[in-house]
């Protein structure tokens, strides 16, 4: 499930919006994803709900609108727990809207400009109006709803400061004046504004907003501008050059791009949001994103495409676009993985990737090949799980499963066998050697899982995955996917990625990299 606070309420749940009941009901659900993983009693629900007289039947209400919660939840009935005389909803990493929000705008903290402006509009992009919008009334909602307004002008204002950084200035100009216009008295806006106005030539209308911003401190307040902003004013008179652009050289990125080809337009969905996340990090890269059609097709699917890049555009990301026809379609994205010096080739399929047109681009492509089983549906909020039995694939698939971790900020769980099989060495010193390597490149810490061989093990603790990522055979060739992978993929148990490794360097590992695996397995002596 997913919850949504910024804005109005809402819960999806498989790609469908929850019916969450009546008014005091969604109230309690509100309430309670304001204090995610934390047990509320039924008294400080009661005094929530009825903030003027709590009745006598308050604990009875409140058990109802537990039972007709749980109810709407389905399947997923089991998140909102009784302890006691409480409850607790439990909500993990990816799951709520705010809680996301409030990670991105701390990660930027520690970014440069060029990320943090990225990182904080992809926060902004999780705003759909004024927080908690339906409870703008309820005294429980009040103090976090002002809360999050400031946080979220702050956000705003720190990626316009950022933009700024980057040497942007006339385009600013519309947003920063809105900003100013709302929030006059606010001092690092309006020095924002001048700022982005001298840049655009403007001289003269940047000092007359430090005119209007020195009349209406002293009506509203009787105060003088501060330090900060009386020297901006003083930059500006003398033309400080300091104030002018910094010019910078042309960053080259340390690899190439994403090559994205979904297979069908019902596959651009699931597809895009993996693709994102995996642009974004261990470093941003450019998703290039194509799909092959018929020549009746290339305009619907330009427009499709085209809105997918606005929206990816919006969050920040670099993104190109394009559609056309191929007579040998695998051939052609061999050549355009090649053109665009790919990180990772990154597919769909609607079963097995071998039985679809694309399937050459298994033999040829250097640079990882991963397929999005369609029938899994896209990235979930769950885990990125992955199995792991330390073969050169199951390095490849580590890789690409730790980069998705990442990019989606989800946690990383690895899949080894019970019985400890495997060239005689326990499957918890294997995962445990391969955490260590995952959290010294990424930074993400890998827990590892103990299940039973075969594809029932792999399943069951794949349930409630975001993502289950499969490392492909080396002898693919002669084998295919294999029983195990074949079962998966047929049907899959969580939203399913089958990797095939490349001859390149993972697009997790170091720059100084050349060949595969040199930096993930030491030589023995090292």
């Amino acid at each position: 499930m997913e919850f949504k606070l910024l804005g109005s309420l809402e819960v999806h749940s498989d790609g469908r919006s929850l019916e969450l009941g009546p008014p005091r009901q969604r109230a309690l659900l509100a309430f309670l994803l304001l204090h995610a993983n934390e047990v509320v009693s039924t008294d400080r629900l009661g005094d929530a709900l009825w903030p003027n007289e709590v009745p006598k039947s308050a604990s009875k209400a409140i058990h109802v609108y537990v039972s007709g919660l749980r109810k709407a939840f389905g399947a997923e009935r089991d998140a909102l727990e009784t302890h006691g005389v409480g409850y607790r909803l439990q909500v993990a990493s990816g799951q709520l809207d705010l809680h996301e929000f409030e990670q991105l705008l701390a990660r930027s903290r520690g970014e440069d400009a060029a990320a943090r402006a990225a990182t904080l509009a992809r926060a902004l992009a999780l705003w759909r109006g004024t927080a908690l919008a339906d409870f703008a009334y309820d005294g429980f909602a009040q103090m976090e709803v002002a809360r999050l307004e400031e946080m979220r002008r702050l956000a705003e204002e720190e990626r316009l400061e950022a933009r700024l950084e980057l040497g942007d200035g006339a385009e600013l100009v519309g947003e920063l004046q809105a900003l100013v216009a709302d929030r006059p008295l606010h001092e690092r806006t309006r020095g924002l504004l001048m700022v982005a106005l001298y840049r655009a030539g403007r001289q003269s209308d940047a000092l007359a907003v430090m005119r209007e911003g020195r009349r209406v401190l002293d009506e509203e307040l009787g105060l003088e501008p501060g330090t900060d902003l009386r020297e901006l004013e003083r930059a500006i008179l003398r033309q400080d050059p300091g104030l002018s652009p910094v010019s910078r050289e042309p960053e080259t990125p340390e690899r190439g791009r994403i090559v994205v080809v979904p297979e069908s337009a019902s596959a651009v969905a699931a597809l895009v949001p993996l693709a994102e996340a995996l642009a974004r990090s261990p470093q941003q890269r450019e998703l290039v994103i194509a799909r092959i059609v018929e020549a009746d097709q290339l305009a619907e699917a330009t427009a499709s495409l085209g809105a997918a890049r606005g929206g990816l555009a919006g969050r920040g990301a670099a993104v190109r676009v394009a559609a056309f026809t191929s007579a040998t379609p695998a051939e052609d994205v061999i050549r355009l993985a090649n053109q665009q010096d790919a990180d990772l080739l990154l597919l769909s399929a609607d079963g097995d990737p071998f039985a679809g047109r694309l399937a050459e681009v298994f033999d040829t492509a250097a640079c990882d090949v991963a397929v999005l089983v369609v029938a899994g549906g896209g990235p979930a909020a769950g885990p990125v799980v992955v199995p792991f039995g330390a073969f050169e694939h199951d390095w490849a698939a580590l890789e690409i499963a730790a980069w998705a971790a990442s990019g989606l900020d989800r946690p990383l769980r690895v899949i080894g066998a019970a019985d400890g099989s495997g060239g005689g060495r326990d499957a918890s010193r294997l995962l445990a050697d391969a955490s260590l390597i995952v959290q010294h490149l990424t930074g993400v810490l890998a827990e590892p899982l103990l299940g039973r061989p075969g594809r029932d093990g792999v399943a069951e603790l794949a349930v409630g995955a975001g993502l289950l990522v499969l490392g492909l055979s080396d002898r693919w060739q002669a084998e295919g996917l294999g029983e195990t992978r074949g079962e998966l993929v047929a049907s899959p148990p969580a939203p399913t990625l089958v990797v095939r490794r490349g001859l390149r360097p993972s697009g997790i590992a170091p720059g100084a990299s050349a060949t595969r695996f040199t930096w993930s397995i030491a030589a023995p002596g090292a």
